[in-house]
């Protein structure tokens, strides 16, 4: 029998705060987007980017995206890959419950629309590549662009097969595109490379690396010489391609990449990849922002990465694909573009507000702040605010504030601490673990066991922000905290 699913009321749908919004639900906080604000930046690149939440670090608190599995063949074998099939709770990409067709996938789209007005973008990536099998990822695309020509399109590939497509995705419209690339050196990629299928045969070791590589680079100067926006994702593997990432992120600049995504890798024996079963370690937090950093501030980094699945639904940092199976869809989902527009007219009220508040809330910032940078978590479900439970967060998002101001970091994932209205101790060991170096929590609310227990170990933890945006919480966090410690304040 098919489920019907409903269509929610587009108000509904927009992260602003509530009562109701401090009990729960996924995170996905972050600050307006460096990027994005970039006064160098060209109009119309600021349009195409504004709705795209991987694209825009402040788009993916207010947007969704949604991920279609039409392409289940892969040209390359990266060592760090398995893609399990049907491994619902695992968050990782390559892995998907539904592999669909193309009509499939346009349905999908339709019900996802229909129940989320805040969908805006389509991707294609994976499980395997996007363009190993090109056929089933353009006539999905042809079929989006005439049903639903508002939406955003973008696909991610391994690069080894773009050269060949680069017209055919300019003519689509496909605007954006996502190219993993992990080493312009041979010697270093062959260590992450098991195989590639070029020109009708296997081949293996420098040989295959070089020519990846090679159809890599020349894929991304098309790309951007045909005014399409590269994304290029690399997967950091300490003691193999670690100190070798600035020389990636040197040469994708040059050729026009407009992001460069440095993801950690995920390497655990559980999920039968190469590198999980040989002992190859995942970089720390610490090790990943060091490089950030490292690159420098003129480095357009997207840093509010979620890794995620190939059949992933909804906000970053939140996966509602098992709420829309094939078998849950209705079979002529009803779109109401009348509510869509309505929640574009909120979230452009809502950024507005939030910008004049971090405006306001900066020059706290700059007086309460200290010299040094310290790390502050947040429990955040959406919309720029601090409107989540400590308990029932996934992530927590990390920012860095200084007398320079606040900037978002990134994010580290945890597990849920409170089941069934119960708290779980070895959750919160591992939670404090994860949320090593950080100064303050800063959340909706927290119970009393786990307050005592953060504060033992050394977080000072803050939950009277009102369901504020992030900024002006810091900033009110910042004055408590001078306040009741006697912390030194600057002339402002």
């Amino acid at each position: 029998m098919v489920q019907k699913v409903i269509p929610l009321d587009v108000i509904s749908r927009v992260p602003r705060p509530s009562p109701e919004q401090s009990s729960g639900g996924c995170s996905s906080g972050g600050c307006s987007s460096a990027v994005a604000k970039s006064p160098d930046l060209p109009e119309h690149i600021r349009e195409k980017i504004k709705e795209h939440p991987c694209y825009n670090e402040d788009a993916h608190h207010f947007f969704s995206r949604i991920h279609v599995a039409v392409a289940p063949a892969c040209n390359i074998q990266c060592n760090y890959c398995n893609r399990k099939y049907d491994c619902s709770n695992e968050s990782r990409p390559g892995v998907v419950s539904e592999r669909l067709t193309p009509d499939d996938a346009v349905r999908k789209v339709k019900a996802v629309a229909a129940a989320m007005p805040n969908l805006s973008v389509v991707g294609i990536a994976g499980p395997g590549d996007a363009l190993a099998d090109h056929k089933r990822t353009f006539e999905t695309f042809r079929m989006l662009r005439e049903t639903m020509p508002e939406l955003t399109l973008c696909l991610s590939t391994n690069g080894l097969a773009l050269p060949d497509h680069v017209e055919t995705i300019r003519e689509l419209g496909i605007h954006h595109v996502t190219v993993t690339m992990n080493a312009i050196d041979p010697e270093i990629a062959s260590k992450i490379y098991a195989w590639i299928f070029f020109g009708h045969e296997r081949r293996t070791g420098v040989e295959a690396s070089r020519i990846l590589i090679e159809r890599q680079l020349q894929g991304i100067s098309m790309l951007t010489e045909a005014g399409v926006l590269v994304k290029v994702n690399s997967v950091m593997i300490p003691g193999v391609n670690d100190h070798h990432l600035e020389e990636v992120n040197a040469e994708v600049k040059r050729r026009g990449a407009f992001l460069h995504n440095i993801m950690p890798l995920i390497s655990d024996p559980a999920h039968g990849t190469h590198f999980g079963l040989t002992g190859q370690r995942g970089p720390t937090p610490a090790e990943l922002k060091e490089l950030q950093d490292h690159l420098g501030s003129d480095a357009k980094l997207m840093k509010h990465c979620r890794q995620c699945r190939a059949d992933a639904v909804g906000l970053l940092g939140e996966d509602k694909g098992q709420e829309f199976g094939l078998d849950l869809l209705p079979e002529e989902p009803q779109v109401d573009g009348e509510a869509r527009r309505a929640y574009r007219a909120i979230v452009d009220r809502e950024r507005e507000d939030r910008r004049r508040e971090a405006a306001d809330a900066a020059a706290a910032v700059r007086q309460y702040a200290p010299e040094e940078p310290i790390l502050v978590a947040i429990t955040s479900k959406g919309g720029g605010r601090v409107n989540q439970h400590f308990g029932h967060a996934k992530e927590f998002q990390i920012f860095e504030v200084s007398s320079n101001g606040t900037r978002f970091v990134g994010h580290r994932r945890a597990d849920r601490y409170c089941r069934g209205g119960e708290g779980e101790e070895d959750v919160l060991d591992l939670t404090i673990a994860a949320l090593e170096g950080v100064t303050a929590i800063l959340t909706a609310k927290v119970g009393r066991c786990p307050r005592q227990r953060l504060a033992e170990a050394g977080f000072d933890v803050f939950d009277d922000v009102g369901l504020d945006y992030i900024e002006t919480a810091i900033a009110r966090w910042l004055v408590e905290r001078a306040s009741e410690h006697g912390v030194a304040v600057r002339s402002a």
